[in-house]
């Protein structure tokens, strides 16, 4: 008995080991989130390996091709806008030689990066580097033989490095520029913790630099910042966030804010690569909008001026990306910021007399296509939020009614526009025939007419329910009006979107499979066929009701591409992540899977929706299937990946997916939590069998921003086999009619 009960507690003790190691080993959340993900593109844009705190001013890079590429040209010190502007370069070398490395790349190796830290070995010489908000500090640890160098390089066409003294070195570097033609100017104040000699230049206008590191010692580190103000204040904020050259500190520090952003959203159950997925994206999420407020002042691009002000100023925001699911899932999250966020495009529109379209740290760009910023500002007025709608409604008013809206141009309206506000679509002009109007893109964006009829067909929506909150009724009648415009290009007897001439007629003929760009933003009508997120309701109807719009969902997740690939892709690039003639790498299909809770097979929704997270969302180098655009895709993997998705912004509806993780928990604001529980769940288990909200038995597809916001739980139980009568009734269908405001 004795012996018997030595061996229970031996064993009850290597059990109590082994937890206590294994809760050791638990991985704090920062570790799941890899930068390095998606760094291999398909066809466009990779992910970069961007290293920041969240929402933060300093954002470092290393500056390759892709994460096969070994070399690295520069460490880019700032990046002010996304994939935009690179300023500040460094890279550290050993060489007898140092006439041979003005222009060489760092040969990299045995990479670590997260959030928080990076480290590179190079020939001869280890970096590290740790960010700060508007502050970082390098780390280098030299090991080869020769001279020990450090060679900066400006990464725009203006600007200059000195030297002061043996551990200072400045900078200037311009960048932009804006829709006004103006440059921005960013300063650089770096100090280094001992002395450097042998400043050198290279040609007469200091654009490179390169200091030698003396003596014996083989680390030496580097503390900066950056400002848009001047050279001190970008000293000012060095020393206020790094006093010391104590990177540890920083390192720590920076791990510490990172795994509280992350830790908003807590997963359980699933696959440790599901969790690398889910991370990565969720610390994608938080690379943008920027605050670059700096100690109570920030610079203005939209005036030229400094303002003065405690209240943080956002820039760097391409909202025909991000109003889709990026900023629904911060207003959820983070919405002080994102109150912050809205006032920042307020004060943008008081200073320049332009909402922006693409609000980068340098001005507007008039980027893309669409009044997008009406759907943010509609959404988050919706949901609760409170900012200065009076002065920004009349920006949202001016961008729809006076300015143009075409692609890739700014100014006034010119006469398509006029055309689209007499005749309620944007008039098309076949492939082969001339451009009559000068402002249209001649090349390759061209007139995109079907695209922008449905783009503001939704977005002059979003500005009548603002039009509603205000009291003007006339603007709420007439945008109202405009909202159901994209009812002008769909063509009843072919079941689709077409594009019409000036004249009213279809064009013939016509590819609506390949016949790209000329007709819409970078996908094809299969995709803009469902770009009626104010009106589903409409849509169906006009496609023959519930069963023949399933029917065209069916086509589209199964149809090939009807040519060889080289041609598909010669003409629509950007459609990448192909399902059928789905296309999961373009932001316009975020909301198409979940589109069969609508038409009474929720089932599809959750089988489909596994299918193209598991094969384009990988936590590999290639795990993203198209451009990530800031937070723009990876918003989408965030809310899939938990269970649900904002279809329509501008609503308080989320509808219902399938969850990734058997349990995941939403840290509200306010203390509450709301969490999707997903009993019997397995990888099999995609299925919802029933579904109970805080207990209570729930058929319907969605679930509304009050419910997320009250905290509770969204139990859903789960099989292998589709349960297909859930869900399925008319009255369990997501609302979505345009004439509800």
């Amino acid at each position: 008995m004795k012996k018997s009960l030595a061996i229970i507690l031996g064993l009850l003790a290597c059990a109590c080991v082994a937890l206590c190691i294994s809760y050791s080993k638990k991985k704090s959340l920062v570790e799941y989130a890899d930068p390095t993900v998606g760094g291999v593109s398909f066809m466009l844009e990779t992910t970069r390996q961007t290293i920041h705190l969240p929402n933060e001013m300093l954002r470092f890079m290393p500056l390759r091709s892709s994460m096969l590429d070994d070399w690295i040209h520069d460490f880019a010190l700032q990046m002010p806008n996304h994939r935009r502007h690179w300023v500040f370069g460094i890279m550290p070398f050993c060489t007898d030689s140092p006439e041979n490395v003005w222009t060489a790349p760092g040969v990299c190796d045995n990479e670590e990066t997260h959030p928080h830290y990076y480290r590179a070995q190079l020939d001869g010489v280890n970096l590290e580097f740790s960010p700060s908000c508007r502050s970082g500090i390098v780390r280098l640890t030299y090991s080869g033989e020769g001279k020990r160098l450090v060679r900066f390089r400006t990464r725009t066409a203006r600007g200059e490095y000195a030297s002061e003294g043996s551990r200072i070195v400045t900078s200037t570097s311009d960048f932009g520029p804006s829709e006004d033609g103006q440059w921005m100017r960013a300063y650089l104040y770096a100090e280094f913790d001992r002395d450097l000699s042998d400043a050198l230049y290279q040609g007469e206008n200091k654009k490179q630099m390169m200091l030698t590191v003396p003596g014996e010692g083989r680390e030496v580190k580097m503390r900066y910042g950056i400002s848009y103000i001047s050279l001190d204040q970008a000293r000012e904020n060095m020393e206020r966030e790094i006093p010391d050259f104590d990177f540890d500190r920083v390192k720590k520090n920076a791990e510490k804010v990172w795994n509280e952003r992350l830790g908003q959203i807590e997963v359980s159950g699933g696959t440790e690569s599901h969790k690398r997925s889910f991370y990565t994206a969720l610390y994608r999420c938080s690379e943008r909008m920027v605050n670059i407020n700096e100690y109570g002042r920030y610079y203005n691009a939209w005036d030229h001026k400094v303002h003065e002000t405690e209240t943080p100023f956002y820039v760097d925001n391409w909202l025909w990306d991000t109003h889709i699911a990026l900023e629904p899932l911060h207003i959820i999250l983070n919405p002080e910021m994102e109150v912050d966020k809205l006032n920042s495009f307020a004060e943008m529109y008081k200073a320049g007399g332009i909402m922006p379209r693409f609000a980068l740290a340098n001005g507007n760009w008039t980027a893309m296509a669409g009044n997008f910023v009406a759907v943010w500002m509609a959404d988050a007025w919706a949901k609760g939020l409170r900012f200065n709608l009076e002065e920004a409604y009349e920006g949202l008013r001016k961008n729809s009614l006076e300015r143009t809206l075409l692609p890739w141009h700014a100014g006034p309206a010119v006469s398509i526009d006029s055309f689209y506000t007499e005749h309620g679509y944007y008039p098309a002009v076949r492939l082969e025939d001339p451009e009559p109007v000068p402002e249209v893109d001649q090349n390759w964006e061209r007139r995109q007419s079907v695209s922008i009829t449905t783009a503001n067909s939704y977005c002059d929506w979003c500005i009548a329910k603002l039009a509603k909150v205000l009291g003007k009724q006339d603007d709420e009648q007439l945008f109202l009006k405009r909202a159901a415009n994209y009812r002008n290009v769909f063509r009843e007897d072919a079941g689709m979107m077409w594009p019409k001439n000036a004249q009213g007629e279809w064009i013939e003929p016509y590819h609506p499979n390949t016949d790209g760009r000329i007709y819409y933003t970078e996908n094809n009508a299969y995709i803009f066929n469902w770009d009626v997120k104010q009106d589903f309701s409409g849509l169906i109807q006009l496609m023959g009701g519930r069963k023949k719009a399933e029917t065209k969902l069916d086509e589209l997740f199964h149809m090939g591409i009807g040519t060889q690939r080289w041609k598909f892709y010669n003409s629509l690039p950007d459609a990448t992540g192909l399902m059928g003639m789905f296309q999961m790498g373009n932001e316009p299909s975020f909301h198409i899977p979940y589109l069969y809770n609508y038409v009474g097979a929720p089932w599809k929704t959750q089988k489909y929706l596994h299918t193209l997270i598991d094969t384009y969302f990988t936590d590999t180098h290639l795990g993203m299937p198209g451009d990530e655009d800031g937070g723009g895709m990876s918003a989408f993997v965030v809310f899939t990946m938990m269970g649900f998705f904002p279809v329509t912004p501008g609503t308080t509806n989320y509808v219902i997916g399938s969850p990734f993780f058997e349990t995941t928990t939403m840290h509200l604001p306010d203390g509450k939590t709301f969490t999707v529980k997903a009993k019997n769940f397995s990888e099999e288990n995609k299925f919802i069998q029933s579904v109970r909200l805080n207990g209570k038995a729930y058929t319907h597809t969605w679930i509304t921003h009050e419910d997320l916001l009250a905290g509770g739980t969204l139990e859903l139980t789960m099989g292998c086999q589709p349960n297909k009568a859930w869900g399925a009734a008319p009255e369990d269908a997501p609302p979505s009619d345009i004439n509800d405001l």
